[in-house]
């Protein structure tokens, strides 16, 4: 299983973090082994002092393709879910600075947090509303309308660098509103305005 992340895909979330808006996708990887299991907490990171959550729509991949066309990408996934990319706010600043990789600040274990998942067609996927709380108060309030690439868009894209396999997961990038994390923080992720998924800091 991969997962491919895709980052600065809201205009107010690059803003808010002095990026550049990207002509194209932005691509990064985590390993299978950052899938936080269900119903765990999430411990910081020793190597840390600024771990940020990063709320975002994720596509599991149900057919496997290599150069999917725009028009099929459909077809290539049938359910949603929501999902945390925590990201090591400082460590990635270092790393960018160094103009290296962000993998190590990206991909640590259970840095990768995701919801069950839920069949696509009960949603509008281009106008759909996602927010995540923080100790009861609305922190990140994003809608899919505000993507600048759609989730046929970043498969169509992702498929010419890298063959897509069934199980392969998609996290389609955070809106704004992004922040720290401290430990006995409460964490509870809503799709249109259901809970589908809560964990605690520690």
């Amino acid at each position: 299983m991969k997962i491919i992340c895709i980052g600065r895909n809201y205009a107010e979330h690059a803003k808010e973090l002095g990026n550049e808006i990207p002509e194209n996708p932005v691509i990064f990887m985590k390993p299978d082994t950052a899938v936080l299991k269900k119903g765990s907490d999430f411990y910081i990171p020793e190597f840390s002092d600024d771990v940020h959550y990063e709320l975002e729509v994720v596509l599991k991949i149900s057919k496997g393709g290599k150069y999917i066309q725009k028009e099929n990408a459909p077809k290539h996934y049938d359910e949603i879910a929501l999902g945390i990319d925590f990201t090591a706010r400082d460590l990635q600043f270092q790393l960018k600075g160094k103009g290296l990789p962000w993998e190590l600040a990206k991909g640590f274990d259970g840095s990768a947090v995701v919801s069950d998942f839920f069949p696509k067609e009960n949603f509008d996927l281009k106008n759909l509303n996602f927010q995540l709380q923080k100790n009861k108060e609305i922190v990140q309030d994003g809608n899919t309308n505000l993507m600048m690439f759609s989730p046929d868009d970043i498969i169509a894209f992702v498929s010419q660098y890298f063959t897509l396999r069934v199980g392969d997961l998609i996290f389609t990038g955070t809106p704004k509103g992004v922040g720290k994390v401290s430990e006995n923080d409460e964490l509870e992720m809503f799709l249109e305005g259901e809970k589908v998924y809560s964990l605690r800091i520690q």
